[in-house]
């Protein structure tokens, strides 16, 4: 009975004129986004992040989430059409998809991810109302000990989970670590790592840090790659035939359920979500099929389970930040941002304290996904003429949205000249194998971790003991601890690194 209460709660914050608006421009520019190579949901919620300074929290973030989630809709098509992904998530979707377009099934291939991403979105919604209570009462009862190994627990997960050579992953992990302590000491009032710089009393502000590495440092990257007029082709008839054949949903719903089941479950693990939930409901697929040969052929199973299974992925990597305030990926690291910009502070209270913003955000994406399921279809001539758009055209727009969002939230030009200083950052890191990603989340948890460990020490007068006295923060002790053993396996590396290869 609490669950309709609360979805009643949720109806009634989220259906209004002003939030349903918002959510349609956050799956717009979210489909958007993800038809277009090189730009990616990081990005874009990064550049809009100071938007949201100006609109209602359940706005902002009905927003922004809309065009995470969105992302994975509109990365198909390009995948399907062109053979680029235009999200990281589509890698998989290329393989199986541009071969059924090829073979005048393109089409079908995006009515099946279509239908696939509002199957998994629905059912991964409805797994975050249910799951959400619980876990929210569990965090509830965290103490300073519990918050500070949960904390660990999340960053050594993101390593085990993140691209590149682990070492590289740890090492970003405390380059964030290590931003997140400049500023002034909460404790004694002195300054920290700021070089008697004034504006950086305050710290670095999240903003600049990640419009500068996700935002300009990828404006960077792709002008420096470029791409071929080949590349940005696109095909030439007309596509007709959305509605797939009563064989293609007789193969298409195992593929389906399986995948929203997987993406379910890795969306939730910390540095998880769409990119991995894809690449293992594929190798899934592959493993089970009765005819493992048609993959990579037109396998229509393999643009059904992948796709699903990224967008299930995407929207249950809401469930950590939500409920415990840890960020997964991030894009849930900037949602933290935006919570935090409206001094919200996310974790357990917040379903007690903002119960409107908590079950609003949920039913939202309910709503969301019925959306996307409209634009994507009946679209799509929209989104191939999109396609031809070349880059070139695109960046200085996107780089002039950079500046304004930087500009606009403390009215620093000091803060756009950081961002610019970051955009290169960024770019290194990209060009040293080094994922960004797992930086930002050391940015994020840096300070909360020590707030958490100093809290601890006052505690105990000084023990570090209390973490293994305290049975929950000894277990995710533990935990850290057997998969920090893990990583360091021969085997256990090897695996990693296959993991987001598609045989």
């Amino acid at each position: 009975m609490d669950l309709f209460a609360n979805l009643a709660t949720g109806f009634g914050a989220a259906v209004t004129p002003m939030n349903m608006l918002f959510a349609l421009i956050g799956c717009m520019v979210g489909t958007c986004i993800g038809v277009l190579p090189g730009i990616g949901p990081v990005a874009t919620v990064a550049m809009l992040l100071p938007m949201t300074f100006h609109l209602e929290p359940l706005s902002g973030l009905i927003m922004l989430s809309g065009i995470f989630y969105g992302a994975q809709y509109g990365g198909s098509t390009t995948a399907i059409l062109v053979n680029l992904p235009g999200e990281t998530s589509a890698v998989v979707t290329c393989i199986d998809g541009y071969q059924m377009a090829r073979r005048g099934r393109a089409g079908v291939a995006l009515a099946v991810a279509a239908l696939g991403s509002f199957f998994a979105g629905t059912i991964a919604t409805l797994v975050i109302a249910l799951a959400a209570p619980p876990l929210s009462l569990v965090g509830r009862s965290f103490g300073g000990p519990e918050y500070f190994s949960l904390m660990l627990f999340g960053l050594i997960a993101a390593v085990a989970l993140a691209h590149g050579p682990i070492l590289k992953a740890i090492a970003m992990i405390f380059l964030g670590l290590l931003l997140g302590l400049v500023g002034t000491d909460p404790n004694t009032g002195n300054g920290r790592f700021s070089f008697d710089i004034a504006v950086l009393a305050d710290g670095i502000g999240f903003v600049p840090l990640a419009i500068g590495v996700f935002g300009i440092g990828e404006i960077i990257s792709n002008l420096k790659r470029g791409t071929s007029d080949s590349e940005r082709s696109v095909l030439a008839e007309k596509i007709t035939g959305l509605w797939p054949t009563a064989d293609d949903f007789r193969r298409c719903w195992p593929a389906w359920t399986r995948g929203t089941v997987l993406g379910s479950v890795l969306g939730v693990l910390p540095g998880g979500g769409a990119t991995l939930s894809a690449f293992a409901s594929y190798v899934v697929e592959k493993r089970i099929s009765r005819n493992p040969g048609e993959f990579g052929k037109g396998a229509v199973e393999g643009v059904a389970g992948p796709e699903s299974a990224n967008n299930a992925g995407a929207q249950t990597s809401f469930i950590p930040m939500l409920t415990l305030g840890i960020p997964g990926n991030a894009v849930m690291a900037l949602m933290i941002g935006a919570l935090t910009i409206h001094g919200i502070q996310p974790g357990p209270l917040v379903m007690k304290e903002n119960p409107d913003l908590f079950w609003g955000l949920i039913v939202s994406m309910w709503i969301g996904n019925l959306m996307l399921l409209v634009i994507n279809l009946p679209m799509i001539g929209i989104w191939v003429r999109l396609l031809k758009v070349p880059y070139k055209y695109l960046y200085l727009a996107i780089l002039v949205f950079c500046g304004i969002g930087v500009y606009a939230v403390n009215n620093s030009a000091f803060e756009v000249m950081l961002a610019s200083a970051f955009g290169v950052l960024g770019y290194w890191l990209r060009k040293l194998d080094c994922e960004p990603a797992p930086m930002l989340l050391g940015f994020i948890l840096g300070p909360l971790m020590e707030e958490h460990l100093r809290r601890s020490m006052l505690i105990s007068s000084g023990d570090p003991l209390i973490f293994f006295q305290r049975p929950v923060s000894l277990g995710l002790m533990i935990a850290s601890l057997g998969l920090l053993t893990l990583l360091m396996l021969p085997s256990a590396r090897k695996t990693r690194e296959q993991a987001f290869t598609a045989d």
